[in-house]
Order: C-alpha cells, then sequence, then structure tokens
C-alpha cells in the first residue's frame, strides 16, 4: 500500500505560516493597546497627585494656581489625545482580529480536506487488505482436498 500524501500539504503550511503572522499581528496591537491604556491611567494617578499636593501647601499664590490650571489643560488635551489613539487602536485591534479569524478559518478548511483524505486512504487500505485476505483464503481454500 503506498503511503499516505496530501497533496495540499505546502497549501496548508503556507495557510499556517500566514495564521501565525496574523497572531503575531494581534498580539503586538494588543500590546500597544495595553501599553496606552497602562499610560493613561499613570496619567490619571500623576494628575491626582500633583492636585493633591497643591492643595496640602500651606501657602498658595496665583502663580500656583495658574500653573495648576495649566497643567490640568494639558492633562486634558493629552487625555484627550490619548482618548484618539486608544479608539483608532480599538479599530485597529478589530480589523487584526478579523485577519486572524480568516486566517484560522482558512486553516481549518485545509485541515478538514486532510482529515478527510486521510480517512478516506484509510479506508482504502482496509478494503485493500480485506480483498487481499479474501484472496488468500479463497487460494487456501482451493488447495485443500
Amino acid at each position: 500500500m503506498r503511503p499516505f500524501r496530501f497533496r495540499l500539504e505546502k497549501a496548508l503550511e503556507w495557510r499556517r505560516l500566514q495564521l501565525r503572522q496574523q497572531e503575531a499581528r494581534f498580539q503586538e496591537q494588543a500590546a500597544a493597546l495595553e501599553a496606552l491604556d497602562r499610560r493613561c491611567k499613570e496619567l490619571e494617578t500623576a494628575s491626582r497627585h500633583a492636585e493633591a499636593g497643591v492643595r496640602e501647601w500651606d501657602s498658595l499664590s496665583g502663580a500656583d494656581l495658574a500653573a495648576l490650571d495649566g497643567y490640568r489643560t494639558g492633562v486634558q488635551r493629552l487625555q484627550r489625545r490619548l482618548a484618539d489613539q486608544r479608539r483608532e487602536g480599538s479599530r485597529e485591534l478589530a480589523s487584526r482580529q478579523q485577519a486572524l479569524l480568516e486566517a484560522q478559518r482558512r486553516v481549518r478548511v485545509l485541515e478538514r480536506i486532510k482529515e478527510q483524505r486521510l480517512r478516506e486512504w484509510k479506508a482504502s487500505g482496509d478494503r485493500e487488505l480485506q480483498e487481499l485476505a479474501s484472496e488468500s483464503f479463497l487460494a487456501r481454500w482451493k488447495r485443500e482436498p
């Protein structure tokens, strides 16, 4: 009996390579989004600490309050920019997730075809073996008196 050979094996390997690339891209974008979230939290914490620190001062001048207001304005501007980046990053992550799902689907299709062909090959081998056993039995039966 001939060994099992899947004719689309190279295509399957190519699809698996594409899947690994899509997984890496997805993970990269997810990590970038997590880093952005950490940056937002750090900014929020730093802002709260700065404001609490200023409130603890014994004497505040108008310049101190103006500086605090300028700091708040800058933080708010940065928070808006980070929020915009977060929205864009989320859209990109969703896009990469779709590409990942499509790559997974393509691999599964070829794997199912391979499994089906393997089952057919095994069934063919079993039939071949059954025929050989039948022929052997008949040949032995004809020789016996």
